[in-house]
């Protein structure tokens, strides 16, 4: 014991002032976290801290004896593990970037936005997923392989974060039906090309797509924090009552207004097309308008379908090309409406009208029918994992009849601002808050990519920008 304590004397004495400072910053910060992750057993890894830095029983640092290109190799291997533990810890529980890939969110935030995304705000998720890559979200580049392990799996846990999320927060979560992918179609998702081989009268969607591997790829289940991200604004908030009316938006009966940014498409009847100058000057991407008019298969009238805000719309309206009156798309008669969450459900549902349903509320029970399990089926039986049957006018759950049931997370209800261009919980649902990841703050860096490097690519006025200026102005007013 004596030569274990002299041993142990004369490691700490031999250690440097510098190191000391910086062994002492490391422990507060990591019992911070420990308080914060709310585990006290947690505080055992204090003691490989106390060896890394202090004491060197293990000899971490043995490759710098080492000679030649051997300790070079090493000394970049120990510094890569070394920012990649680091990129780990602040993409898990403070924050990270992400890239906003479609239009869904325009005109607040733009396709080739790059945001950084607050975690603590609803305070983060605990990693369900521990071991995975930290620079790849579910495939690792160039290898095209998974960049996480299945094993272990972690049960969904929260920490404490500075509020909840509120109405008009502009939200980044797990897409909920990205579950189970298809590797060569990712988009539409599994579910939708379900739906999709059934109305060809495939009765077995799934034992078809495992017998077609070259046209679906491999069929993969990815859990909760390895799906693809999604962004989207928060209208439904757990425990209201939603309903939508002609696209106006019904909580608890009162609509609610839409966001300063929202879009709606148009039919913009044109006597020729229009130039690019002009879909500039009010941000219209190529993508969104198409490279050259359509043609109105009734009248054979040309016609651009766009999307546009209020400010957009009364701009539009005095361009010489235009030929009439502008019409929304959803009453314009030339597309099909329907096809909306909960798919199949005899509701009679379209994108312009749904409900009216409760959003579930963490606590809240709820009286369960045949008729609406269209709706919560999914939620009680996918997101909180109980095994759901609906046969001769009975729910049953867990094997059980029963007529209620008591849900275990809080559920919301999500929508792009450029309404008639946007996946969300119309066509998927609500989102469960396991899947919450968190908030945009603001706008790293944006790029457009209809313009050249030399010819505005970069939207200088965009970089360090709010990501959400509604909600800014929104709690501007408030204060």
């Amino acid at each position: 014991m004596s030569k274990f304590t002299d041993d142990f004397r004369s490691r700490i004495s031999n250690v440097k002032t510098t190191r000391w400072v910086r062994f002492a910053i490391v422990s507060i910060l990591f019992f911070l976290w420990v308080i914060w992750m709310g585990n006290p057993w947690l505080g055992l890894i204090w003691l490989l801290l106390l060896d890394i830095y202090i004491t060197a029983y293990i000899p971490w640092t043995w490759w710098k004896k080492t000679k030649g290109p051997v300790r070079s190799v090493l000394s970049w291997l120990d510094a890569i593990i070394y920012a990649l533990v680091l990129v780990y810890m602040i993409f898990a529980f403070i924050g990270q970037n992400y890239k906003i890939p479609s239009s869904s969110l325009e005109k607040s935030l733009l396709v080739g936005d790059y945001l950084w995304v607050n975690k603590t705000l609803y305070g983060p998720r605990v990693p369900q997923t521990p071991i995975h890559f930290p620079l790849a979200q579910h495939t690792l580049p160039i290898l095209n392989t998974k960049s996480y392990l299945d094993r272990p799996q972690l049960e969904y846990h929260r920490l404490k974060g500075i509020r909840s999320v509120e109405r008009g927060d502009i939200v980044v979560f797990n897409f909920p039906q990205g579950d189970t992918v298809c590797t060569r179609i990712p988009n539409p998702d599994y579910y939708q090309i379900c739906h999709d081989l059934r109305a060809r009268g495939i009765e077995d969607p799934k034992a078809y797509i495992l017998a077609h591997p070259e046209t679906f790829g491999e069929l993969v289940v990815r859990p909760v924090d390895r799906r693809e991200n999604y962004v989207k604004r928060a209208v439904g908030l757990p425990g209201e009552r939603v309903r939508i009316i002609n696209d106006v938006i019904y909580i608890n009966d009162k609509p609610i207004q839409d966001a300063d940014n929202v879009q709606y498409n148009y039919i913009i009847p044109v006597s020729r097309p229009v130039s690019e100058e002009k879909w500039q000057s009010i941000e219209v991407r190529r993508e969104d308008r198409g490279e050259a008019p359509m043609q109105d298969p009734r009248d054979g009238s040309l016609f651009y379908d766009v999307p546009l805000t209020a400010a957009a719309k009364a701009e539009v309206e005095k361009w010489e090309e235009v030929s009439g009156p502008l019409v929304r798309e959803s009453e314009s008669g030339l597309y099909d409406l329907s096809g909306v969450y909960p798919i199949d459900a005899p509701y009679g549902w379209t994108r312009t009208d749904m409900g009216e349903f409760w959003l579930p509320k963490k606590g809240m029970t709820l009286k369960v029918t045949p008729y609406n399990m269209w709706f919560y089926r999914r939620l009680i039986e996918t997101y909180e994992g109980n095994d759901v049957k609906v046969a001769d006018g009975k729910v049953y759950i867990n094997g059980k009849e029963t007529e209620w049931y008591t849900f275990k997370m809080d559920y919301y209800w999500m929508e792009g601002d450029n309404r008639d261009r946007s996946l969300d919980s119309r066509y998927w649902g609500p989102v469960p808050e396991d899947h919450i990841v968190g908030s945009p703050v603001f706008v790293l860096v944006s790029f457009d990519e209809d313009r050249g490097w030399f010819d505005g690519k970069i939207r200088w006025d965009r970089i360090l920008r709010s990501a959400n200026p509604d909600k800014s102005k929104s709690e501007e007013k408030n204060w």
